[in-house]
């Protein structure tokens, strides 16, 4: 009887511990970070056998799924305003908290567009007839980021009435590399991974408050490679691979 047991045992350990080892990482991420993170990932991957999935969306969409529950192990986000957003909410470990990149902001058009004067006059100029693409201010970093740059440079009361307000700086990019707008306000780094746009002006950092990516262990997390992936981010190959990217890291504790 007792062999019989043990057997029973065996088998279960057997078909049950490698599905759960082979169950992927998910992480929430901002969707800025695609390439950068995905890189990591693959990096990650190879040291480790542990296998990454990615949710990429706007920062503040991606936080309230991480409140209502979704299961998502670690999540990134692109300010400190919805990290504090989930951690007032318990639905990040606090104590797990960890800044690891930053960024620029810049204008970009369409291939062949000229610079941009940051002026009030010079932007009307650029945008023509065309409205200026920008991650939604009211709930995006990037649109936060950006409309406090325009408040700051005196550009935001010559531009508010004709902003293309999007759901994430992606869609930004991507309605600038297309053409559809004459003008995006994005990240620099979104700006280097599309080769459809050019940069036509870059913001001053003093502009905006500091971009800054923070990432941290959900309070559902489950997987047990969640801490190490954690880690990793702020280590000399993740670190290297934000900088390839175009972020800034040297400033980040």
């Amino acid at each position: 009887m007792f062999q019989r047991l043990f057997f029973i045992l065996c088998l279960f350990v057997v078909m049950v511990l490698p599905a759960a080892a082979q169950t992927p990482l998910t992480v929430f991420a901002a969707a800025s970070m695609r390439e950068a993170m995905e890189g990591i990932a693959a990096a990650f991957e190879e040291e480790t056998g542990t296998d990454v999935v990615f949710s990429f969306a706007g920062t503040g969409t991606l936080a309230r799924q991480v409140e209502a529950g979704a299961p998502a192990d670690l999540f990134v986000s692109a300010d400190a305003a919805w990290m504090d957003y989930v951690r007032d909410r318990d639905a990040v470990r606090a104590d797990t908290i960890l800044e690891f990149a930053s960024n620029a902001l810049v204008l970009v058009g369409p291939e062949n567009s000229q610079a941009v004067t940051l002026t009030p006059d010079g932007l009307r100029a650029a945008l023509g007839s065309g409205r200026l693409a920008i991650a939604d201010p009211e709930t995006v970093p990037a649109g936060r980021y950006g409309k406090a740059a325009l408040e700051y440079l005196g550009l935001w009361a010559s531009v508010s009435a004709r902003l293309a307000p999007m759901e994430n700086v992606r869609i930004a990019l991507a309605s600038a590399a297309r053409g559809d707008t004459p003008l995006a306000l994005v990240y620099r780094t979104d700006a280097l991974v599309e080769p459809a746009v050019v940069i036509a002006a870059t913001l001053p950092g003093d502009s905006h408050p500091p971009i800054r990516y923070l990432a941290a262990l959900t309070s559902a997390h489950t997987h047990p490679a969640a801490p190490a992936f954690l880690k990793y981010l702020a280590g000399a190959r993740a670190q290297e691979i934000l900088r390839s990217l175009g972020f800034v890291t040297d400033k980040v504790e």
